[in-house]
């Protein structure tokens, strides 16, 4: 038993200097590696990579953290186009998905901050990235792709009876 309980406290004792606690400073030192120009303010980050701004928005007491990018206005685009983003939700736009707030198409990652590792910033960036820019076409964030019907195509409607 005692053995048992030496071996429990090493585990611990070594898994804790393995252990990743992401922070606002490291967060921002990353995304500088990345990003090809790069403005903090407050517990924000504004970045450009290949001239497409990106967002990152945390909040260290609420554990939070989100890599957004501005794609288009709503009524710049048509239905199909919605659609087909909300088909790329479910089979090619993996860790981020493609979202609607204030009239603007976003690609969005969120995940708790103190959670993320290194690789999963570094790769949440790429994935936003190729989300913005691949939308319109293959609406994919990687070049991985989930089985199914990735392009939503529009049916006719149903014509409306109208009462005699």
């Amino acid at each position: 038993m005692r053995n048992i309980i030496t071996i429990l406290v090493l585990l611990f004792a070594v898994g804790g200097i393995y252990s990743q606690e992401m922070t606002s400073a490291k967060l921002l030192e990353l995304i500088e590696q990345e990003a090809d120009t790069v403005k903090a303010n407050g517990n924000s980050i504004q970045f450009l990579i290949k001239e497409n701004m990106l967002i990152c928005i945390y909040d260290e007491n609420a554990n939070r953290m989100r890599i957004i990018s501005p794609i288009v206005k709503r009524e710049e685009i048509g239905e199909e186009e919605l659609l087909n983003a909300f088909v790329a939700n479910f089979h090619s736009a993996l860790d981020v998905k493609y979202a609607l707030s204030d009239e603007i198409i976003w690609s969005v990652f969120t995940h708790p901050l103190m959670e993320l590792s290194e690789h999963q910033v570094v790769d949440a960036i790429n994935q936003v990235y190729s989300a913005a820019v691949t939308f319109g076409s293959s609406y994919s964030s990687t070049n991985i792709v989930f089985p199914g019907n990735t392009k939503k195509t529009e049916k006719p409607r149903p014509k409306v009876l109208k009462k005699i």
